[in-house]
């Protein structure tokens, strides 16, 4: 099993994205009641949940497709119909998790919205992005740690979550600042900054197999933003040169 060398034992597969088929029935073969696009949509989705659980467990150089076919329960050449190689694999499987993530993370903001505390939205889509990775460990380590080895085009995939992450922290701010404009302006490099420490905390953990910890990190995370943001001295430096 791939460890850090100085982690803990290794977390409980416990979320749906890493979950497999390795000991489970495989697709019905012939005459069946799924349709071949049926059949197609099972068969890709097996497989990236089964490279997400790979890779969590072994770590993303040394997994093999075989070890992604075994665990989908699917063959070979069906491999090859879904994917050029186990790269186009990995990247599919990270998409499918980070989607998700930022379902999650809207959906608990929509719902925060209508509270008159102007960190609400903030505390409930921190409070979201941290369960979701607590409740998907395999996702958190796929994303965080092991995607840092898959090859530019999955650094390239996480920078952009990096970006898309400080765009929607750079629209609540600049939201709320109408309503209190004693906020002070925040240049972009703060958002930058924020979601940096941030991720960095998260990784701490999911490095050390704490993921299961990560919504304990809350209060952390809320107050990393608000001195980062808030707190910016004078406004933005780049006016101030």
């Amino acid at each position: 099993m791939h460890n850090d060398p100085a982690s803990g034992p290794s977390e409980p597969a416990l979320g749906s994205l890493g979950r497999t088929h390795e000991n489970r029935p495989g697709l019905p073969r012939g005459r069946s009641s799924l349709s071949s696009e049926e059949v197609r949509s099972a068969q890709r989705d097996r497989l990236v949940r089964a490279m997400i659980a790979a890779t969590a467990e072994q770590g993303y150089p040394a997994v093999m497709i075989a070890d992604v076919v075994r665990r989908a329960r699917v063959s070979r050449k069906a491999f090859y119909a879904h994917f050029a190689d186990k790269q186009a694999c990995f990247l599919a499987a990270a998409d499918l998790g980070v989607a998700l993530m930022f379902r999650r993370v809207a959906e608990a903001v929509a719902a925060a919205g209508q509270s008159p505390e102007p960190l609400a939205p903030l505390r409930a889509g921190l409070g979201a992005y941290l369960r979701f990775l607590a409740g998907e460990p395999e996702f958190a380590r796929v994303f965080l740690v092991e995607g840092l080895a898959a090859g530019p085009a999955a650094l390239e995939r996480f920078a952009a979550a990096h970006r898309r992450f400080a765009e929607l922290t750079r629209r609540w701010y600049e939201a709320a600042r109408t309503d209190h404009p004693d906020w002070a302006e925040a240049p972009d490099a703060a958002y930058t900054a924020v979601i940096g420490a941030l991720h960095e905390l998260v990784a701490v953990e999911v490095r050390a197999r704490r993921t299961a910890a990560l919504p304990e990190l809350e209060g952390t995370v809320l107050r990393v933003h608000r001195a980062l943001l808030m707190g910016w001295p004078g406004g933005a430096p780049d006016r101030e040169g």
